[in-house]
């Protein structure tokens, strides 16, 4: 017989998305702060929230050629919350484009690193450690 695994983790997720640049700095600073509050009233744990600012996009998407980057990473512990998040993040019109990607032992290592490299740089006010 087969061993049930003791206490399983939650697994660990990085969320990116492009938020139109249309908007302005407090609408902006909303839409991030209604993604937190979604992941975070549906169980998840943010952990850290990364903001790039504006870039410019590889090519137009709906006839804009910048958009806002956030990146934040989580955990939680149910598969079915992220196709839930996937739909409500696809009908906000004011998100461009998203990505939800599940880490693997790679990818936790690279975080790690990055997330290391990043507290050795002094002076990033766009990096917001929400440890709980």
């Amino acid at each position: 017989m087969a061993e049930q695994p003791a206490a399983e983790q939650p697994a660990m997720y990085e969320l990116m998305y492009i938020i139109n640049p249309v908007l302005n700095d407090e609408q902006t600073q909303n839409i991030a702060a209604r993604v937190l509050k979604f992941i975070t009233e549906n169980g998840g744990n943010v952990k850290e929230v990364v903001e790039m600012g504006s870039q410019r996009l590889a090519y137009p998407i709906q006839k804009k050629r910048n958009g806002f980057y956030v990146n934040v990473y989580f955990t939680h512990g149910d598969g079915d919350f992220i196709a839930k998040f996937d739909r409500v993040l696809r009908i906000n019109d004011e998100i461009m484009r998203h990505m939800v990607l599940r880490f693997d032992a790679k990818m936790k290592r690279y975080y790690q690193a990055q997330k290391a490299e990043r507290a050795a740089q002094p002076g990033q006010p766009e990096t917001e450690a929400a440890e709980a």
